[in-house]
């Protein structure tokens, strides 16, 4: 709630129609529609937008294509990235977005990974999936270093003749979670994603062997707002 709270006090207005960009299995298209929103939600992988339909309210609209196929034509009041704008092409991305929105509607954008809080745990996981990967993080698209006080994508949308009033914030987020579903959180990592299947398997197996039954972990989400210019 405090995420949706957040955009719609950035937006100023009711957001009543959004398109959400990469829905993966709907956990944030299910925050928005429950808010009453009217939720386009697009997903390029078939078998993410099969569980997505099974869990989200029935009005909600669900089309399988990836960001760079939806065409210009219907506009809405939000549109809407979970940890997903990554996975889109960086040319044109801006003016695409633009065009999928109202004048002066929103584009907010939010992630974060999620960090097991036990050191011990976290060591554990480290060394399980050594001979695999060196490290599991997703680096910065443009390059911008860990530290900065303005983070991707709020970098791009700055340099953005397409929006304005660019704005990061932080929202604070303390989960326990299976080891199961923790897991199924690493399988949306790109860091997982590449590599080929059978190693994929071979690194979760490993990661499930030295965890607890439950881990708590710590899930902030880095939120990026960004408005639709009005003389665009």
């Amino acid at each position: 709630m405090e995420l949706f709270d957040r955009v719609t006090a950035y937006a100023g207005r009711p957001v009543r129609t959004a398109l959400e960009i990469g829905a993966g299995t709907g956990k944030a298209t299910r925050l928005f529609a429950g808010q009453g929103v009217a939720v386009t939600a697009t997903e390029p992988d078939g078998a993410m937008l099969a569980v997505l339909r099974r869990h989200v309210p029935a009005g909600v609209r669900t089309v399988q294509a990836a960001f760079e196929d939806l065409r210009p034509g219907e506009r809405y009041g939000l549109v809407f990235a979970a940890a997903a704008l990554h996975w889109t092409s960086p040319e044109g991305r801006w003016s695409r977005m633009a065009g999928l929105l109202e004048p002066g509607g929103v584009f907010a954008s939010f992630g974060g990974p999620v960090q097991l809080t036990d050191p011990a745990v976290e060591e554990a996981v480290r060394a399980a999936r050594a001979p695999f990967l060196e490290s599991d993080e997703v680096p910065s698209p443009d390059g911008t270093p860990p530290g900065h006080a303005m983070q991707w994508p709020g970098t791009e949308l700055r340099r953005s003749e397409w929006f304005t009033d660019v704005q990061q914030s932080s929202v604070e987020r303390r989960l326990t979670m299976s080891a199961r579903d923790y897991v199924g959180q690493l399988s949306t990592i790109s860091a997982y994603l590449v590599l080929p299947a059978p190693e994929r398997q071979q690194v979760f197996e490993r990661i499930l062997q030295v965890l607890p039954g439950t881990v708590r972990v710590a899930a902030d989400l880095t939120v990026h707002l960004a408005r639709r210019r009005h003389e665009q």
